[in-house]
């Protein structure tokens, strides 16, 4: 009985043994051919990367030869050209008839407003109007520089207010009219002062009415 239990371990031994001694001949067969030069088996090309600076270049430099680089710079200059005397502007319909309104410019603070010690000076939730402490020294004409009914009412505030009124232009060239009335005039960009103000048709005169703005659309 003790010399079956022996031999069995013997045999367990034996088996650890082997496949150690296995595993040792694979990994050191793997690293002698790892090692060994295996020669050429296909076309061999140099690895070479491209200059990206030079890359561009010999680009530009075969676009200038056949012109099309000249092309492109004056399409680009086209473009921002057309961008500055016809930016973005404002989708409102044409006054068709006298209409005056008004506009409450209060908000609401939604936080305090503090000093730099942190000390507050407006609780929030306080409702806050603009025109109480700063008046609108100057009537705005807001007005469609494609319409030519449009310009002229504008033209014939600005001769009779002069510089009491401020033209605003809510759509067209804004550029063209600064050059031809040889004045500043402005542009509601993307409409931003018109949905401030609901101003929704223009031509439209804004006026300061005590703590209100009064808005009318001039037909």
């Amino acid at each position: 009985m003790r010399f079956s239990s022996q031999l069995r371990r013997l045999k367990r031994v034996n088996t650890r043994y082997f496949a150690a001694a296995l595993l040792l001949a694979t990994v050191t067969l793997v690293n002698s051919a790892l090692a060994d030069d295996l020669g050429v088996i296909g076309p061999v090309y140099p690895i070479a990367e491209h200059d990206l600076l030079a890359f561009i270049q010999a680009k530009l430099r075969a676009k200038a030869d056949s012109g099309a680089l000249e092309t492109l710079m004056r399409e680009a200059a086209r473009r921002a050209t057309d961008g500055i005397e016809n930016p973005p502007s404002a989708k409102l319909s044409k006054a068709t008839a006298a209409r005056t309104y008004y506009f409450d410019p209060s908000v609401v603070l939604p936080d305090a407003v503090r000093d730099a010690d942190g000390k507050i000076l407006v609780a929030a939730g306080t409702t806050v109007n603009p025109l109480e402490r700063v008046s609108l020294s100057k009537r705005l004409i807001f007005f469609d520089a494609r319409d030519a009914a449009q310009v002229k009412i504008a033209h014939e505030f600005i001769e009779r207010e002069g510089t009491k009124v401020k033209p605003v232009v809510t759509g067209g060239s804004f550029m063209q009219l600064m050059r031809r009335w040889k004045q500043r005039v402005y542009f509601d960009q993307q409409g931003t002062l018109t949905k401030q103000l609901q101003i929704h048709a223009v031509p439209a005169l804004v006026s300061q009415d005590g703590k209100r703005l009064r808005i009318d659309e001039l037909p």
